[in-house]
């Protein structure tokens, strides 16, 4: 059954899917999460198990299945997981995460065409298209048999997370190695630094930008100067000091970083 699929156009509603999905996952007594990665004409490139779970409870990183999808230039995904319970209802953790990583692939140009949930006889597809909902902080993403409550978390606050931890690694390579002249890239630490600071609704001065990018303050101005020409950052007056400007990201550019470090840069 897996054969036959290898190279054909994929459906999320053709019967043949369907019947192998469940004929593969629906009996198993633990959620797995399987990946069908397709190309542009939405033709199989692989069928990969990527994670497993409990019997109730199935964790999902979401830089795991896109660094695999460009690994394998995939246009496309469609996420597949299984219910032990044999109930293939959606729980609110499911809809949520098939949400958030439409967010995901759709700012790094791999769409998310459809999320099955499949039990030995029954199946349920969530198409996927919701914008991506709001929420405070809360554990790793997961997909849930039993319609389990989780705490809801938008795509902003792992990114922000992500982009800390980026940034403190970076800090920490620099005291390491020193030699920054070397190690260092600049416009990057710019980026960083500015997403951090509007993900916490900080404004950023661009003399305190210059000072986050490590180099000399005419060097950094002119740096800023170059990206604000490149369209990647944005220049407003400060309303209460004339003499002073503020820097931001484009939108364009928060929104893809958002989607980078959503997906788990490291």
């Amino acid at each position: 059954m897996r054969a036959e699929l290898l190279g054909r156009v994929i459906e999320p509603s053709s019967p043949k899917l369907i019947e192998y999905l469940k004929a593969s996952m629906g009996a198993l007594p633990e959620e797995i999460l399987r990946v069908l990665f397709l190309d542009a004409s939405r033709r199989l490139i692989a069928d990969e198990q990527m994670q497993h779970g409990s019997v109730r409870q199935l964790t999902l990183y979401p830089r795991t299945i896109f660094r695999r999808a460009l690994e394998l230039d995939a246009a496309a995904i469609l996420l597949v997981h299984n219910h032990p319970s044999g109930d293939p209802a959606p729980s609110d953790s499911d809809i949520r995460v098939t949400d958030l990583l439409r967010g995901i692939g759709r700012a790094l140009d791999v769409e998310l065409i459809d999320h099955i949930i499949v039990t030995q006889r029954e199946h349920h597809r969530l198409a996927a298209g919701k914008a991506p909902p709001r929420g405070r902080p809360g554990p790793p993403l997961t997909l849930g048999d039993g319609h389990r409550d989780e705490t809801q978390k938008e795509i902003a606050d792992l990114a922000l997370a992500n982009a800390r931890r980026t940034l403190r690694r970076r800090l920490l390579r620099k005291q390491l190695l020193g030699n920054d002249e070397l190690f260092g890239e600049p416009a990057w630490d710019m980026l960083i630094d500015l997403f951090i600071h509007e993900g916490e609704a900080k404004p950023v001065s661009t003399s305190s930008l210059g000072i986050a990018s490590g180099l000399g303050m005419s060097s950094a101005l002119r740096l800023v100067q170059r990206l604000c020409d490149a369209e990647l950052l944005v220049r407003t007056s400060d309303p209460a000091d004339g003499r002073r400007n503020f820097i931001q990201l484009a939108p364009e550019v928060a929104h893809r970083l958002t989607a980078y470090f959503a997906a788990g840069e490291e």
